[in-house]
């Protein structure tokens, strides 16, 4: 499947190059070129280009090609305007795909073309509380918060999340830190499936039926060098005319203490998230509506060898609960949270997710030099109930018949830096070794294991 893409992958990564002048530079910075472009001193503009090739044998989501392959290419021009303590922000996307037919899982994840997504103002100045910076800014922006596993701006996906309101960050007494967001998510549009596929461009969609509030409290070295964080998100979703919802109404808390990695020492995470609330058993407007109760826990300990590869070795367990078919709601939520950095690659694997899951694991992870980075993970994979969906796969057996042991992911990453600091290959590889559940549940795709490979060069001016 590979080989007849690849005259493709390899022409598409020319034109980025052949776009991208400031790469003759030496060394700019990964997302700013400075003097690379005549700009006043007071304006900075940035970009990027990605463009990926990704490929996947036995596809383990039902309703899909057991065989694809996909290209995507996502675009980003920012500008950053500073008069002062205030800022200016404009930043634009455009992400789209090529290769995909009907049976291509392509979406709103992966196609927003040319989408104002950052388009703010933000002012800095010395924080009300305690010694130290705050800043506000209003308007479209990123966000991310805490572990970013409940708020986040996606990277490895082809487009991002984007949120419309406000932001407070400020330096707090006692050494802590803290952040507060009202923010309406962007809905990305067109969402239909011909539009998506046709590139078409819609501005995305932001109003009061879609909220999400809350905030983040931290302070470094509350327990020897670890980190105490503690956050709090509301999140409230309503009907809007002609896009029925599920009526989420959820409250997620959450604790985490984490001491970074740090040569010859062990460093260590753990993070709780309770989660409670409201659903409604269906999208008509006369289904019942449940109570929430669920939950997620991230444990991992990991150890940092002062050798010339800079090796970390980790174990780590991730739980997220699934629904068992009671009176409340039970599958958590991972609301805008990012998946790369502790499952696996989303794009047209997206199998693994934070919800339905039990999956201990070990992790290796190598800077081999400035310029080269790896890593290699493995880990077993569970559903937390059996009656539930897996994960985010979609493949379920409501009758609890086919068990719970849905297999072993193999999943590694290799980055290389062609250009320093302005042209970068990625490879990224999983193997999905499919266990009794994914096997034999009612609407389990009748593939073998599944593997999945993607292709990325990025460059950066």
């Amino acid at each position: 499947m590979l080989s007849h893409r690849l005259p493709l992958v390899l022409l598409a990564s020319a034109a980025v190059l052949a776009a991208s002048p400031a790469l003759a530079q030496s060394k700019p910075s990964p997302w700013s070129v400075g003097k690379a472009v005549d700009a006043p001193d007071n304006l900075t503009l940035s970009g990027s280009m990605r463009i990926r090739y990704e490929a996947i044998d036995g596809q383990a989501r039902p309703g899909f090609n057991e065989h694809d392959d996909l290209i995507s290419l996502r675009t980003i021009l920012g500008a950053e305007y500073r008069a002062g303590p205030v800022r200016l922000v404009g930043e634009l996307h455009d992400s789209r795909v090529w290769e995909d037919d009907a049976g291509s899982p392509v979406t709103t994840s992966e196609v927003n073309t040319f989408e104002l997504v950052q388009a703010y103002i933000a002012a800095d100045f010395d924080s009300p509380f305690a010694k130290g910076k705050a800043s506000v800014q209003a308007g479209r922006f990123t966000l991310n918060l805490g572990s970013r596993r409940l708020v986040a701006a996606d990277d490895y996906r082809n487009t991002t999340n984007g949120y419309t309101g406000v932001r407070f960050d400020a330096a707090l007494p006692a050494g802590m830190k803290g952040s507060a967001v009202w923010v309406m998510p962007h809905v990305r549009l067109p969402d239909d499936r011909a539009s998506v596929r046709d590139s078409q461009t819609e501005w995305d969609q932001e109003n009061d039926d879609l909220v999400i509030w809350g905030g983040v409290l931290s302070r470094p070295d509350t327990f020897g060098k670890a980190m105490l964080e503690g956050s709090y998100f509301h999140f409230e979703e309503k009907d809007a005319p002609g896009r029925p919802t599920r009526d989420r109404s959820l409250d997620s808390v959450s604790l985490r203490v984490v001491r970074d990695p740090a040569a010859g020492k062990l460093d260590y995470e753990v993070e709780v998230i309770a989660q409670t609330g409201e659903i409604s058993a269906g999208l008509g407007p006369a289904a019942a509506t449940l109570d929430v109760e669920a939950g997620f826990a991230h444990a991992e300990v990991g150890y940092s060898f002062s050798t010339a590869w800079k090796p970390r070795l980790s174990a780590e367990v991730d739980y997220a609960s699934g629904d068992d078919s009671d009176a409340s709601y039970g599958r958590f939520d991972t609301l805008f949270g990012m998946r790369r950095a502790d499952f696996a690659p989303s794009g047209i694997y997206n199998a693994v997710g934070r919800s339905n899951i039990v999956s201990p694991g070990v992790r290796l992870e190598m800077t081999q030099s400035p310029r080269l980075d790896s890593f290699l993970a493995v880990r077993a994979l569970w559903l937390a109930s059996a009656t539930d969906s897996f994960s985010t796969t979609g493949v379920r057996d409501a009758a609890g018949d086919s068990g719970r042991f849905a297999g072993y992911q193999l999943d590694g990453r290799v980055r290389y830096w062609l250009v320093p600091d302005a042209l970068r290959l990625e490879v990224n590889g999983v193997w999905l070794a499919k266990g009794r559940f994914l096997e034999t549940a009612p609407n389990a795709p009748d593939s073998r294991d599944t593997l999945y490979m993607s292709l990325n060069l990025s460059a950066f001016f």
